[in-house]
């Protein structure tokens, strides 16, 4: 009798720490919030996670309504995660920060994921949500990727 040996020593995982925040933002308070981030990313730091998941539009907050529409609410948001970079907030720290992004004139509800000081990748939404109480693509587009 013949035994196998298995192969998932030969592949070890790795475990990682995620830290997710549910933040008390408000529209358009963009020092209070960007304090609140400031925070989270502090305490995800001491708890030793590599990863930090912050709330959907948590730098601008989610009910700014037509405050969406104008630029300087845009110009805004990149303030904020230049002065997060500028505070060290993702030194060390993978953080996914939800934002608005202004692109080739449409307006996007995105993802921003930074790392050390740099933008890695911008994630629009996709799905907007347009039910109910909800009337997202009043404000923003949904991203359709490129098809050739």
């Amino acid at each position: 009798m013949t035994t196998k040996k298995s192969n998932i020593t030969k592949y070890p995982s790795t475990l990682i720490t995620v830290a997710t925040c549910n933040l008390n933002q408000w529209a358009l308070d963009f020092t209070g919030n960007l304090e609140r981030i400031l925070q989270s990313c502090v305490e995800a730091k001491r708890q030793k996670a590599s990863y930090r998941l912050g709330p959907e539009l948590e730098i601008c907050g989610y009910g700014c309504e037509d405050h969406f529409l104008e630029s300087d609410t845009f110009m805004h948001c990149w303030e904020s995660i230049s002065e997060l970079f500028e505070r060290g907030a993702t030194d060390g720290l993978l953080c996914d920060f939800g934002s608005i992004v202004l692109h080739n004139g449409a307006r996007y509800n995105c993802r921003v994921l930074c790392r050390d000081r740099r933008v890695l990748l911008i994630r629009p939404k996709m799905a907007l949500a347009d039910s109910g109480n909800y009337r997202e693509s009043r404000y923003f587009t949904a991203y359709r990727p490129f098809r050739a």
